[in-house]
């Protein structure tokens, strides 16, 4: 306890002083002193609410008898940082993120921790820290954005970005456009479809690390109001208890959370994600092991992108839980796993109804047998890739023609705009990996374009790089070994001919064995230069995407 180190005792009688200078009494001092993460900014729509959710966790610490106190951390929002350099920032913050919240907390010593996250690199970034400290530890996100209203549909930020594709084919008005811009994000949370944000905060629950509710109550619902008193109250008992992170997050909850992967068709960063969380847990998550649980897991939710459901839309049928019950009338989910509130997760789920089976589909009657993610592998990527296979055109599952090859994202999308890309073709997108970007950006701008323009029933995506939660298409990410580590895909030529079987896992550059070798004697491997600052040293340290995207390999 907090008490035995730093605050009890003559010898930290400069310590309590300290604390006297916070405004804090001595009552506050004799209780269990719990750090409250707030990723609050006023730059993430995300975010702009977390001030309110910080709050109430600080009460209902207080009414559970602890002492709460905040402290920040970083958030970017992908969005604006999208299709330009600021992409290059957004996956290395998780790092940071981590790294930061463990020198805060080992610097200050707190008893407990409640995470206040809510967008795509803030949740792994700080459940990467939970492991990593391995004290008592809630989380309790900010919540998903409302769908916009366009037309008398629902629409959300993927659809903005299309809109952009549109406009450039002339299917659509700049004033259309304009309406478009001003309907599309109505309310403050994480863009309203399942992209990554969403994903990680509804896995989160399934990890066993947030409540009910934690992925899907909206974030301007009163209901995320208690449930962050909630996980205050909680997080009190997760301290009596003593129950840590390295407790509820098991081998078997990360299988649970892969197995909800399938079934909700969570964005493929989570496979960047997951790896990365159970490395600081000691724990290996092996690519291929998404395979073998998509082969046995339906999957049950279309949601948007893949769909025309919403966040809103899958907390009305119940939620996270609604679909843990699903999988678990078939069987697949270790019901044994501790959670958050003390209870199994076979505990927690055993009232959980699905209300909607339009938007929760049963599991006999699936969207499809097998789950919404797929890793392929090849002579193009031996150590694998990924694609969001529930978001993928039945007429894309296969597909085979020419390679369309950039160095760059920029490259990529002038020659999308410019009409250069045609049916039938592959546009492979290189040196953007987590080493070779440095950062490994997401590509939402061209496949949007692609997908605005029409062409995401004809035109796949190929990348050493990542695709937003928000893509849809034929879009194969995480492509490893990388470009910029002599991946074969740094050796891809105009017309080479690519071969993609999604049902089958595989994807192959259809070049003889002697071309490939003659070209590693004569193509040379681009490499930035002139790199400073957090990029320089994220480039050099960082693992390939296969393994997460790493920077510390667990240490016990």
């Amino acid at each position: 306890m907090i008490q035995d180190t730093i605050v009890d005792g003559f010898a930290n009688a400069p310590h309590r002083s300290l604390y006297h200078a916070l405004g804090l009494t001595g009552e506050e001092l004799s209780r269990p002193i719990i750090g409250i993460v707030s990723s609050h900014n006023e730059i993430v729509p995300g975010h702009m609410n977390l001030d309110k959710i910080v709050e109430a966790v600080k009460l209902g610490v207080a009414m559970a008898g602890g002492t709460p106190i905040m402290f920040p951390a970083i958030a970017v929002c992908d969005g604006i940082a999208m299709g330009h350099t600021g992409m290059k920032y957004s996956l290395i913050t998780r790092d940071i993120i981590a790294d930061s919240t463990e020198a805060m907390v080992r610097a200050h010593g707190f008893d407990g921790l409640v995470m206040v996250p809510n967008c795509d690199k803030n949740v792994p970034g700080l459940l990467m820290a939970a492991a990593r400290l391995n004290i008592p530890t809630i989380f309790v996100s900010g919540g998903p954005m409302l769908a916009g209203k366009l037309n008398g549909k629902k629409t959300s930020l993927s659809s903005m970005f299309e809109a952009v594709g549109a406009y450039t084919a002339g299917k659509i008005t700049e004033e259309e456009l304009a309406v478009c811009e001003q309907k599309t994000c109505p309310t403050c949370g994480s863009c309203s479809g399942m992209y990554t944000a969403n994903s990680m905060n509804c896995l989160t629950e399934v990890l066993g690390m947030g409540l009910s509710g934690n992925g899907t109550i909206p974030a301007v619902y009163s209901a995320r109001i208690a449930l962050a008193k909630h996980a205050g109250m909680q997080v009190m008992d997760l301290v009596r208890k003593n129950i840590r992170p390295r407790d509820i997050m098991t081998e078997a909850a990360f299988r649970n959370a892969l197995t909800a992967d399938m079934a909700l068709g969570c964005s493929t960063n989570s496979m960047l994600h997951l790896p990365a969380i159970a490395n600081e847990c000691g724990i290996t998550l092996n690519l291929d092991m998404a395979n073998e649980i998509s082969e046995k897991t339906p999957n049950l939710c279309h949601l948007a992108p893949a769909g025309n459901t919403y966040m809103e839309d899958l907390d009305e049928a119940g939620g996270v839980y609604a679909v843990l019950s699903e999988l678990n009338r078939i069987g697949l989910l270790d019901l044994s796993a501790l959670t958050c509130t003390g209870k199994t997760i076979g505990e927690n789920i055993a009232q959980a109804k699905n209300k909607n089976p339009e938007v929760i589909r049963p599991a006999d009657n699936p969207y499809s047998k097998t789950g919404g993610i797929a890793v392929l592998r090849g002579n193009l990527a031996p150590d694998g890739c990924v694609v969001k296979r529930s978001a993928v055109a039945e007429e894309m599952l296969v597909h085979a023609g020419p390679a369309r090859v950039f160095d760059s994202e920029e490259e990529a999308i002038s020659a999308i705009y410019a009409g250069e890309i045609k049916k039938g073709d592959v546009v492979v997108i290189r040196y953007e990996g987590p080493a070779g970007g440095p950062g490994m950006r997401e590509m939402l701008s061209p496949t949007s374009a692609i997908a605005g323009m029409g062409l995401d029933r004809d035109v796949a995506l190929i990348t050493d790089g990542r695709f937003s939660g928000a893509t849809r298409g034929a879009s194969i990410g995480h492509v490893s070994p990388e470009a910029v580590r002599g991946g074969l895909i740094a050796y891809v030529k105009d017309g080479d001919r690519i071969s993609i079987n999604i049902p089958e896992y595989s994807i192959s550059l259809d070049v003889s064995d002697e071309e490939i070798a003659a070209r590693k004697e004569t193509m040379e491997i681009k490499k930035k230069t002139g790199l400073t600052g957090c990029l320089a040293r994220y480039a050099e340290q960082v693992s390939s995407a296969d393994r997460g995207a790493v920077i510390n390999q667990f240490r016990g």
